[in-house]
Order: structure tokens, then C-alpha cells, then sequence
């Protein structure tokens, strides 16, 4: 069980499974779902919006679930393979417990599994932050699709918009009030029964642009609810979205307290694929 007194107006999911509370986001819709969450008192079943002062408890069996596994570690860095189904501020919360020294660096979407990298001291989260916000850093998923693209591979470019208030984004091929540029590209790597397998590469990193990018395109990713096409996501019984953060490689100058990591590729034990994925 978590009680806590929101300090701000914001969704219920957004204060609860924040680092500072850390209730998991499975245990909290868990939670909704059997009408085990109150706020000020009375029992709620969705992800209702807070205001200040209201007091919240989750009742939920607290369960040592690791959301990540550890894939790298040392006195500056620690790099995970997050898992499909938690948030990013799960992991964090998780790593943090371990470790109070752990900052948080970047995110993956609650769905998208792969690899994260956190710094455990000042100078690293300078210079990892520094890498996401100037995209020197090299980024590689793993998409599983609907359909075939036409091209075995292209370097998509397009305009994408983003609806904080509703959490989703449009894509458009010509700029609108509002949008940014972005560019997502990606490689064929296998393609059966109606489905291919992408390798995407990452270039601007925007809220959801791969799952939106691609499902502009008409290549939407399996699983994908949001984005997706829910009736042949039902027909293949899933419903996350088979994408996965697959490699990092990290690039940094000679001055860089982290050059000794130049040109160091984090991925995961084993590449996903076709037959994976349609487990």
C-alpha cells in the first residue's frame, strides 16, 4: 500500500509512479481495474486527474519485480535492458534504490523495451545529457510491422506535432503551426507472413516518433494501440508494441571524463526477431 498527497495538478499515473511515490504502473492499473485506489476517500477505476491536496492511497501487494536487467555498469554509468510494461521512472526508482546516486537521463516509452543508460555522478549526467540533446549518441530499435515497405530501406523525413494534453502526436509531410522536423530511418531486415522486421534508426528522438512515423508511412507497429490497427493487433494477440530499443553507441571528445567509453556499443544479448516476436 502507497498514500500520498498530491502536490499539483496532474494525472493519477503520472504522481503515482513517479520516483518520489513508486508505485509500478502494472500494480497501479491492477489496482484501478479491481477499484483498489481512493482518492480523498472514495474508490476510483481510471486514471482520474488530481489536484492539489487530494490524498490518494493504492492498495497493492508490493512485489520485488525487477523492471530491468543489468546489462553494463560502472563508477559513471550503469546501462540496462528495460522491460516492456514499466515506465522509464520505474527503472529509475528501481536503480536509484540500489544506488541513491543514479540520474535519470533519458526515456523509453512504458511499452518499448531496449536499452537505458543512467549516470551515477555530476560529470556523466553532463556529458550523457549533453549526447541526447546535441543526437551525437547512435541509436538502433528493432520494429516489428504490419506490411512491407516498398524501399528495402529509406531515410523517412516528415513534420511531427505533438498534444501533450492527450499524449499523442501527429505526423505530417509538410510543416504545420507547431510541428518539428524529424527523420527516422530504417532497414528491412525480414520479412513473413505479412510482417516485417526493421532496424530504425533514430535521429531526432521526439515523443513516440517511430511508432507515429512509421504508422504514417502505413507500416504500423504490431502492437500499437495507440497508433495501430487494433483489429489485426487482436487477430495476432498483441497488445504492446514490438518495438525495441536494440543498441546504443556512445561518442564523446578526448577532454570527455568519459572518452574511455568512445565509441562503445550497448545492445542486447540477442537481436529480436520475426519469430520472437510473434511469440
Amino acid at each position: 500500500m502507497k498514500s500520498f498527497v498530491s502536490d499539483k495538478k496532474t494525472k493519477l499515473s503520472r504522481m503515482a509512479c513517479s520516483p518520489a511515490v513508486g508505485v509500478p504502473y502494472s500494480s497501479l492499473r491492477k489496482a484501478l481495474r479491481k477499484k483498489d485506489v481512493k482518492v480523498n476517500g472514495k474508490r476510483v477505476n481510471c486514471d482520474v486527474t488530481l489536484n492539489v491536496g487530494d490524498n490518494v492511497t493504492v492498495y497493492y501487494e508490493e512485489k520485488a519485480v525487477a523492471p530491468c536487467e543489468i546489462l553494463y555498469s560502472d563508477d559513471n554509468v550503469i546501462v540496462v535492458n528495460k522491460k516492456s510494461g514499466f515506465l522509464s521512472e520505474d527503472v529509475f526508482a528501481y536503480l536509484k534504490n540500489e544506488n541513491e546516486n543514479t540520474r535519470f537521463i533519458h526515456r523509453l516509452d512504458r511499452n518499448t523495451s531496449g536499452v537505458m543508460i543512467f549516470a551515477l555522478n555530476e560529470n556523466a549526467e553532463k556529458e550523457l545529457t549533453g549526447g541526447f540533446k546535441n543526437r551525437v549518441f547512435d541509436k538502433k530499435y528493432i520494429a516489428e510491422v504490419f506490411g512491407k515497405p516498398e524501399k528495402e530501406s529509406d531515410e523517412l523525413k516528415a513534420y511531427l506535432k505533438k498534444d501533450a494534453e492527450n499524449s499523442l502526436v501527429t505526423v505530417t509531410d509538410e510543416k504545420v503551426k507547431g510541428s518539428a522536423e524529424i527523420r527516422t530511418d530504417y532497414k528491412v531486415l525480414d520479412y513473413d507472413n505479412g510482417k516485417s522486421l526493421l532496424e530504425v534508426t533514430l535521429h531526432s528522438g521526439k515523443t513516440h516518433q517511430i511508432r507515429a512515423h512509421l504508422a504514417h508511412i502505413g507500416h504500423p507497429v504490431v502492437g500499437d494501440g495507440k497508433y495501430g490497427e487494433n483489429e489485426q493487433n487482436k487477430k495476432e494477440g498483441v497488445y504492446r508494441q514490438l518495438l525495441t530499443a536494440y543498441s546504443l553507441t556512445l561518442f564523446f571528445d578526448e577532454k570527455s571524463p568519459l572518452r574511455y567509453l568512445n565509441g562503445k556499443t550497448f545492445k542486447l544479448k540477442e537481436k529480436p526477431c520475426l519469430r520472437t516476436h510473434s511469440r
